[in-house]
This record gives structure tokens, C-alpha cells and sequence, in this order.
């Protein structure tokens, strides 16, 4: 089986991460956060669409642990 590739979308505050293979699909992206987590575009992720906080603090939120974030000056 083909595993699929870790998504990276980066902006200078922050770098979210997708895995598609862990990912359950529960939505809860979409729907708390939908100007940066938007399924019909072909970039799906826009973290730029709002503030670094906001993004990271719906990242937490992830069920499976699919998306991650990495914030520049933090572990």
C-alpha cells in the first residue's frame, strides 16, 4: 500500500502539518475553524487566514493527531 505524503503549509508564525493516512475525518477542523481549514480548495490548509493562536488552538483540537503545528522560538 501507497502511503500518502505529510502535507506542510507554512507561514512565518506558524507551520501546520496534515497526515492524511492518521486522519479520521470528523470535520471538526472545517467546521471550528472554516477560513483556514476549507475542503474544496486544492491547498486545504490556509493558516494565514488567521491568527497564528486561533490556528494552533484548532489544531489542539484534532482528534487523531493528524494535524500538528510548529510555532518559530517554541519546542
Amino acid at each position: 500500500m501507497r502511503s500518502a505524503r505529510v502535507q506542510v503549509y507554512e507561514t512565518p508564525e506558524i507551520t501546520v502539518t496534515f497526515d492524511p493516512t492518521t486522519c479520521r475525518h470528523t470535520g471538526i477542523c472545517v467546521r471550528g475553524l472554516p477560513a483556514v481549514f476549507d475542503i474544496k480548495r486544492k491547498r486545504w490548509v490556509a493558516p494565514e487566514a488567521a491568527p497564528a493562536a486561533d490556528v494552533a488552538a484548532q489544531v489542539e483540537r484534532c482528534p487523531s493527531g493528524a494535524l500538528q503545528y510548529t510555532r518559530p522560538g517554541q519546542p
